[in-house]
């Protein structure tokens, strides 16, 4: 019997259907029910009682092999009918891949979802159009307040200020004043400014900040969450550091540096020849940004960090110019596809 076995798939494998009444007659000839296989099946009650297990095995395996070529041929029936009349198509030429590649933006962004998700932090998302108070006032900028020149953005309307965001700070307003503490969740998205468009800056761009409010948080929190996350994106010898800096929504304030893992820290032109690479901000949550928000300053305290994603891909794949990412040129983009 193992020999009809062999035989039938050899069979099998051989066998070819170019229209539809070839592929009625495999159908016929191998899985219908006076096919074959069927007549395999039955003289399977022959075998000793000992040698069952082994044919009943590969005749299930070669059954699963003739209702395979039959889905094949089935395909390759309709791909050739779909195939207009008169179109002198090259059948032999191989398959075009059509694969593309996952975007360098949408690869950092993953990654750093992927690290904070780890230690507990959710995903949070919210308009990209918003008001003055979520984007501004709530975060502790006064109306003429010169900070604000630093975010300038674009107006829909005035008298209420409608904007294009600057940040995505007014994720952390919306989630404060609907969720009570602890908050701890993570907001990737894009942003908008009113910059002139070079190498280094666009007027469209991607963030992801940080937020952070429970009892007794403290900026030790804030440096433990932030170590992790340089060791995890940009390797476990990375070292951090935090220069004082202001925001008008967090105090103490502080940039974020890493040391530069191109060169290790001896310097070079990615660092400017300083050792340390700049990669964020960070503070303490502003008890004015917390009382905006319907929470009590003096029992809750909170840690927030904003970076920008394309910031952090230029220094992963080392991309010397931002408008790369948003240029869709394929010869960039494809870099990437071992990425998928």
């Amino acid at each position: 019997m193992l020999n009809k076995i062999k035989a039938l798939k050899q069979e099998i494998e051989s066998a070819t259907a170019v229209t539809q009444d070839e592929l009625e007659q495999y159908r016929l000839h191998f899985i219908s029910k006076k096919g074959e296989l069927t007549n395999l099946f039955q003289e399977l009650k022959n075998i000793p009682t000992d040698k069952k297990r082994e044919f009943g095995q590969a005749l299930n395996e070669i059954k699963q092999l003739a209702q395979s070529k039959f889905r094949d041929l089935v395909s390759d029936l309709e791909r050739k009918k779909s195939i207009p009349a008169g179109t002198d198509a090259d059948l032999t030429l191989p398959a075009y891949d059509p694969v593309g590649s996952v975007h360098p933006i949408t690869a950092t962004r993953n990654r750093i979802i992927e690290i904070f998700k780890r230690i507990g932090f959710n995903v949070a998302d919210g308009p990209e159009i918003e008001d003055d108070w979520h984007n501004f006032t709530a975060l502790n900028f006064p109306p003429d307040h010169p900070a604000r020149e630093m975010q300038d953005t674009f107006f829909i309307e005035k008298n209420p200020d409608i904007l294009l965001r600057t940040h995505t700070s007014n994720v952390q307003i919306r989630l404060m004043k609907k969720q009570k503490p602890p908050i701890r969740a993570i907001m990737p998205g894009r942003v908008f400014r009113n910059e002139a468009i070079s190498a280094r800056a666009h007027c469209i761009f991607h963030q992801v900040e940080g937020l952070y409010v429970d009892e007794n948080v403290s900026f030790k929190d804030l440096k433990a969450t932030l170590f992790y996350f340089a060791k995890e994106m940009f390797g476990k010898s990375t070292k951090i550091r935090f220069r004082p800096s202001y925001f008008p929504f967090t105090e103490p304030s502080a940039e974020i540096d890493i040391s530069c893992f191109i060169c290790g820290g001896s310097g070079c032109n990615i660092c400017k020849y300083t050792g340390w690479v700049e990669i964020a901000g960070s503070g303490m949550v502003h008890p004015n940004v917390l009382e905006n928000c319907d929470t009590d300053s003096g029992k809750f305290t909170g840690f927030a960090f904003g970076m920008g994603i394309e910031r952090i891909a230029m220094l992963k794949y080392q991309i010397k110019d931002l408008r790369l990412f948003t240029e869709n040129d394929i010869r960039f983009l494809q870099q990437f596809k071992t990425m998928i």
